[in-house]
């Protein structure tokens, strides 16, 4: 089932990719053009040059980059699209929980970006209500070893702290960390301790304390994203 559909897509080789949020492509047509890529991590592994890539296209007068970088072709396994727009996996997310796909029990309403923690600082992706509150924390991953899909691929703090707040919630609340792995060759998560090993630590305390974690596998492709199931979880 394929739960998004890409707008129309334009064929090309990445050139490069500079200042975090830049990549020079060559279309088909020979044409080079900078897109915008929206992706704030190192892309570990996902991000050689002269490879295939897609872009979407915008006419919106307001967007200096009227491309945007969606996804790479990589070999680690089997010729695999990876998705590279870190801002669609939460809509993706979305579409499924409206679904009931996630195996999260019952709940009859979804609230996004939910101010939570000490502070009330952070914002959390997700919280279903029903017979119990469940707040969820989605992750994206691209890094892979053989067929085991790795998160983080660099230290965070950021997500360490996530992991602190989401392990406070429990047992009063329901907490779930959901890792949305963008790429459909991969069968098995892990954490990635070699880039992160507090992370890690942090993640398998948060466990043993009642976390539940969703390794949720994607295949992209240029006709859409579709959820295949949970991974493999590797701890």
């Amino acid at each position: 089932m394929i739960l998004y559909h890409y707008p129309t897509l334009y064929p090309g080789v990445l050139l490069k990719r500079y200042k975090r949020f830049f990549a020079d492509v060559q279309l088909a047509s020979g044409e080079v053009v900078t897109a915008h890529c929206p992706n704030t991590g190192p892309m570990t592994g996902i991000c050689q040059p002269g490879s295939a890539v897609q872009v979407s296209y915008s006419d919106n007068p307001k967007r200096s980059l009227k491309y945007t970088w969606e996804m790479i072709l990589v070999n680690d396994n089997e010729p695999t699209w990876v998705g590279v727009n870190t801002s669609l996996p939460n809509r993706i997310v979305k579409l499924a929980l409206e679904e009931n796909l996630f195996p999260l029990g019952s709940y009859d309403n979804i609230r996004f970006e939910v101010p939570y923690g000490a502070d009330k600082k952070s914002r959390v992706d997700f919280v279903l209500t029903g017979d119990r509150t469940t707040y969820i924390e989605v992750k994206s991953t691209t890094w892979v070893h053989g067929r085991t899909g790795l998160f983080p691929d660099t230290e965070t703090t950021r997500g360490q702290k996530h992991l602190r707040e989401l392990t406070a919630l429990i047992p009063a609340s329901d907490a779930v960390m959901l890792y949305f792995i963008n790429r459909g060759d991969c069968t098995a998560f892990a954490p990635g301790d070699s880039a992160d090993p507090i992370y890690g630590q942090l993640l398998r305390a948060a466990i043993a304390l009642g976390l539940k974690i969703l390794p949720c596998r994607f295949n992209i492709t240029p006709a859409g994203i579709e959820y295949l199931g949970l991974a493999e979880l590797k701890i």
